[in-house]
């Protein structure tokens, strides 16, 4: 048995739609400014509320203009029709992964909820109700959810490399802002297709990047989502920091607060990533310094990763938010130390918390076990780009 799939009817981008996932961005006014340069970019129909001339208007209020978009970058040769294909993919010449469509009932979010595909962290409701709703509105998926396949990696890694590299020009190509060429190859129906689809949808799959999309397929109640399946040889996981944009306490009072909330604070002369698990990095009021933050003894060991004691010590006990809040900015680890300074400097963020990478070993370790990781623990690299293969829904491909 596979839970990966063919995608019955797809579209391939011919060039220009390629784009970052929507939810990649520390800022959205960044979105805004790529669409108003670009506007065949999947952004301009995943956040059409971002787009220059809709700007102030409410999310539902843009969709119908996102489905106008998707059929104006299709009439305008933007995609090409496929029947049935699955998607090879490469990414910097070296990392791997198969586009195909993986079946729903089968997200698993607990030990207790049977399932091969695991989905390991907590997410924001507004954001899955949004691409619920664009989904519904426009009967395309043009994002993938990255799933890790952790049993037969590196035979699936071994499959694509042969695969691709037998399979001549690339049916998509397009290059993204790190300059990694990101190729995708057409893989129509045949044994070779069969192989690599068994090799993807064998046994458990994680979710690497795209939790909130993976539920938004099954609130929205679709039969499979669009995915990009990848080996751990692949991908690197990457720090995911954050920035509070209004403190509720002085700024500078911050570290007399967490030593006082049982932390060990010591100023530092810059701001960097930390070094490794157990000491997060601050920055506020021109001042950098590290915390040991105090971890609960009777306590997981999920609830004790650094990401965890970030929501419950520092961020709830010390400054009363909740993880949910507006004023919480989460930013991946494409962004360095010295931008995140930049933030505070400049008057747009107050706070700049920095916390090393979860490790690949906690990760599989949380993920076998069925726990879940606070949110926006993990970024993921390279990441799978948005626009390049769209799934159209319909009852042929187990859409809606």
């Amino acid at each position: 048995m596979t839970l990966a799939h063919p995608i019955a009817r797809a579209w391939l981008s011919t060039g220009g739609t390629g784009a970052r996932n929507y939810d990649e961005f520390a800022d959205e006014s960044e979105i805004t400014r790529i669409i108003e340069a670009n506007p065949a970019s999947a952004l301009a129909i995943e956040m059409p509320h971002r787009a220059p001339a809709s700007l102030g208007r409410p999310f539902d209020a843009t969709l119908p203009d996102a489905a106008a978009r998707l059929a104006e970058t299709k009439a305008a040769g933007r995609y090409r029709p496929y029947e049935q294909i699955a998607g090879v993919y490469r990414i910097g010449g070296s990392s791997y992964g198969v586009w195909t469509m993986v079946d729903t009932n089968q997200i698993s979010t607990s030990a207790a909820e049977p399932g091969l595909v695991i989905r390991n962290e907590d997410v924001f409701p507004e954001k899955v109700r949004e691409r619920v709703a664009l989904a519904s509105a426009i009967g395309h998926l043009l994002s993938p959810v990255l799933l890790l396949q952790t049993g037969q990696g590196a035979a699936l890694h071994a499959a694509l490399r042969d695969a691709a590299e037998a399979a001549g020009p690339p049916s998509v190509r397009d290059m993204d802002e790190a300059g990694r060429v990101h190729e995708v190859w057409a893989l129509p129906p045949g044994p070779t297709q069969d192989r690599i689809l068994a090799l993807a949808g064998g046994g458990e799959l994680v979710v690497a990047d795209g939790n909130h999309r993976s539920l938004a397929a099954q609130t929205a109640g679709l039969a499979r989502f669009l995915a990009v399946v990848t080996t751990p040889a692949s991908v690197t996981i990457e720090p995911y920091h954050r920035l509070v944009t209004e403190l509720p306490v002085p700024a500078d009072q911050l570290p007399q607060r967490l030593a006082a909330a049982g932390a060990v604070v010591q100023p530092l002369a810059d701001v960097t990533v930390p070094a490794g698990r157990g000491t997060i990095i601050g920055y506020a009021a021109g001042a950098a310094w590290s915390a040991q933050l105090p971890v609960d003894p009777s306590a997981s060991e999920v609830e004790n990763l650094d990401h965890a004691l970030v929501e419950r010590v520092l961020l709830g006990e010390v400054l009363g938010l909740e993880p949910g809040d507006k004023r919480i900015t989460y930013v991946g680890g494409d962004n360095p130390p010295r931008w995140l300074a930049e933030q505070v400097d400049t008057g747009r963020a107050e706070l700049a918390v920095l916390i090393a990478p979860v490790s690949v070993a906690d990760f599989i370790a949380v993920n076998l076990a069925r726990h879940k990781l606070p949110r926006k623990s993990t970024w993921f690299m390279p990441k799978a780009r948005a626009g390049l293969v769209v799934a159209e829904l319909g009852s042929e491909n187990g859409g809606r």
